[in-house]
């Protein structure tokens, strides 16, 4: 009879390994959590990289002048440097991004952004990631896309690519 006793939390063990394994085969890998698209965009502020003065995201992103790009980067993001070249390009074609450094200390995202160049209109710091759980961030990079009357019309999880990033603006022009 001990000896059963003894079986038990092993048994339960591998029940709890089943019931993983089954949930880990119905669930989508591609779906991702966008629970703040459709809401406007919280109501918070963050230090500027620039000078440490504190601006409200929602006048980073500027009410009334069209779509925003929201950018979640960090210098020590391997994905975000891979991505880098796309938010650069994509300034160079007019569009306006705003960006955050999430988790990460000024000098190091200042000397990220001297050596890979700076596409952002304006440059805000999460240094302890509470912006980032304001936001619903799961990971960097992340990009929001953010419509002229303040609301999140749409969000991009990892690195933007030339295509994601077109498909990305369009939902904007919707």
């Amino acid at each position: 009879m001990n000896r059963w006793l003894a079986l038990l939390p092993l048994a339960a063990l591998a029940a709890l390994a089943v019931l993983f394994g089954v949930y880990s085969l119905k669930r989508d890998p591609q779906v991702q959590p966008d629970a703040l698209v459709g809401k406007p965009i919280p109501e918070l502020s963050l230090p500027r990289l620039d000078d440490g003065r504190a601006l409200p995201l929602r006048a980073a992103v500027g009410q009334g002048e069209g779509p925003v790009l929201v950018n979640i980067f960090a210098s020590w993001c391997a994905p975000c440097e891979i991505e880098h070249p796309v938010l650069v390009a994509l300034k160079g074609q007019g569009v306006r991004i705003v960006g955050v450094a999430y988790k990460d200390a000024p000098e190091n995202t200042k000397a990220f952004l001297g050596r890979l160049g700076d596409p952002f209109t304006e440059r805000l710091v999460d240094r302890d990631g509470r912006a980032g759980i304001e936001l619903g961030v799961t990971g960097v990079p992340e990009t929001y896309l953010v419509g002229a009357d303040g609301v999140i019309l749409a969000k991009h999880t990892g690195p933007l690519t030339p295509e994601s990033a077109r498909a990305l603006l369009a939902k904007g022009r919707r």
